[in-house]
């Protein structure tokens, strides 16, 4: 139980900063109550609320405010937490090895000097002790800089890129910021566990009308509540106001409000069309805005009607269904549709920016599958990356390759389901795979005792924990996670 004063402070979250600068002022000087409300610029009641939750720590004579001389130095610790880590240095080091985004991505890098000012800015601007930020999309690397000047910031990293997520995981771990990473194409979803999660939200989409929409109403979708902010990375040419408008219209069509617009905030190594900068915008969300976010997710249509997969070769779709089988269901990326077990389905992924092969394999039905690429796909040109996704789903599928097909430019890896023994448990691994959307805590302690008689749920509970390679996994389904951690989780299951 808190006191009055510190139950205040925290009822306010990350818009507790300026009343505890507040504090500060008390405890150090008689202040009137009127420059009170000028420099916290808060309004008149939240300013007598805070007095109020002081009670008998502060003292008034002629509308002037102090604490008494026992409570400063309580009052100096609550509004400052301990001094940050020297930063500026090791943001300098992430952002020079941070891995080149795939091209398909069309990311272009932030400088060092931005990942850090992004932190100082929201350092000073909010109280980020306890605090939950997501960045969605983050190859500017947000969360490692914001988390280590005030590592008492909690940050999820969710986005498309293998890579990257890989660095992340690997940096945080390194100096111990709690940062976890999740893998998602914002076009299928947002993990569950980012839903509703956040205090603040960071993203630097891409530059068009629908790339803003898409990201914000993701990012939307993650905040707590209505207290929460979305900052937002945009840049228009000046030669080109009417681009500016179109997307900024997006913004007030998602119910947010501009309650800041920071100037040429953002500098990048490139995109010099915008000048090679970008303004930071702070959004309000409405009442309205959860609604018109999730009706605004719709402009990508997942299934054979998808943006992706319209522009597929015919010749390459027939090709495709013929390996699959008589009777497959033609399907999109991010399909939605239930798929009984034992149909055949066929999956159209030409326009997979890297991850998609991986990921509907591991999502895919306990049915012959197959899945039409491009026939320069990552993980499909080469013997090693060939064997790296015949590991990643062994015991569930068996996998072929069947390359330069139509015109030699598509592919199709056809996977035939692990025929499973009748009586016999089915392997852990198996199950886990065959239930990727599952809570992965639970799926795994069942599959557990399903394949070992008289286990009880406490000890299977007990197994799966000590052999979880990072207990923060098992909150996780095992399709969000990213590729490094989901290949370690099922090697610990073998």
């Amino acid at each position: 139980m808190g006191d009055a004063l510190t139950d205040f402070l925290s009822t306010r979250g990350v818009h507790s900063r300026p009343l505890r600068a507040l504090l500060a002022a008390l405890a150090s000087a008689p202040v009137p109550f009127d420059d009170l409300v000028r420099a916290s610029a808060q309004p008149r009641r939240t300013v007598e609320e805070l007095l109020a939750a002081c009670g008998a720590e502060v003292v008034s004579a002629g509308g002037t405010w102090r604490s008494v001389e026992s409570a400063a130095q309580r009052f100096l610790e609550l509004a400052e937490p301990p001094p940050a880590r020297e930063a500026a240095a090791a943001i300098a080091g992430y952002v020079a090895d941070v891995p080149t985004a795939r091209r398909a991505l069309d990311h272009v890098q932030a400088d060092a000097a931005t990942a850090l000012r992004r932190a100082e800015w929201l350092d000073e601007t909010y109280w980020l002790d306890g605090a939950h930020l997501v960045c969605v999309g983050d190859h500017d690397l947000t969360a490692l800089a914001a988390c280590t000047l005030r590592p008492g910031l909690r940050a999820t990293v969710v986005d498309v890129d293998e890579a990257l997520l890989s660095y992340v995981d690997s940096v945080a771990r390194e100096r111990g910021l709690d940062i976890r990473c999740l893998h998602a194409d914002f076009r299928f979803g947002l993990p569950p566990l980012a839903v509703g999660s956040a205090d603040l939200v960071f993203t630097d989409p891409p530059y068009t009308p629908e790339g803003m929409r898409l990201f914000l109403s993701r990012g939307v979708e993650a905040l707590s509540s209505l207290d929460g902010r979305l900052l937002v990375a945009y840049g228009y040419s000046a030669r080109n106001p009417a681009l500016g408008l179109k997307t900024q219209r997006e913004v007030l069509d998602l119910g947010l409000v501009f309650e800041a617009v920071l100037p040429h905030f953002n500098r990048y190594h490139g995109a010099q069309a915008v000048g090679s900068a970008s303004d930071l915008y702070v959004l309000q969300p409405t009442s309205r805005s959860p609604r018109l976010a999730e009706a605004g997710i719709g402009i990508y249509t997942h299934g054979p009607q998808s943006l992706e997969a319209g522009d597929t070769a015919p010749e390459a779709v027939a090709e495709l269904l013929r390996l699959t089988g008589e009777g497959a269901t033609l399907l999109g990326p991010g399909w939605s549709e239930p798929i009984r077990s034992g149909n055949a389905v066929a999956v159209d992924l030409m326009g997979d920016p890297g991850p998609w092969l991986a990921r509907t394999l591991v999502a895919g039905p306990s049915a012959r599958l197959g899945a039409l690429v491009p026939n320069n796909h990552p993980d499909i040109t080469n013997a090693a990356g060939q064997q790296a996704l015949k590991s990643l789903v062994a015991g569930k599928y068996d996998i072929a390759f069947h390359r330069s097909l139509a015109d030699g430019k598509h592919a199709v890896v056809l996977a035939t389901p692990v025929a499973t023994t009748p009586g016999e448990p089915t392997p852990v691994r198996r199950t886990l795979l065959d239930r990727a959307h599952g809570k992965l805590a639970n799926v795994w302690r069942e599959a557990l005792i399903r394949a070992t008689p008289g286990l009880t749920k406490r000890e299977a509970k007990a197994r799966v924990e000590a052999a979880a390679p990072d207990l923060g996994d098992l909150e996780v389904r095992l399709i969000d996670l990213p590729l490094h951690r989901l290949r370690a989780v099922l090697d610990a299951s073998d």
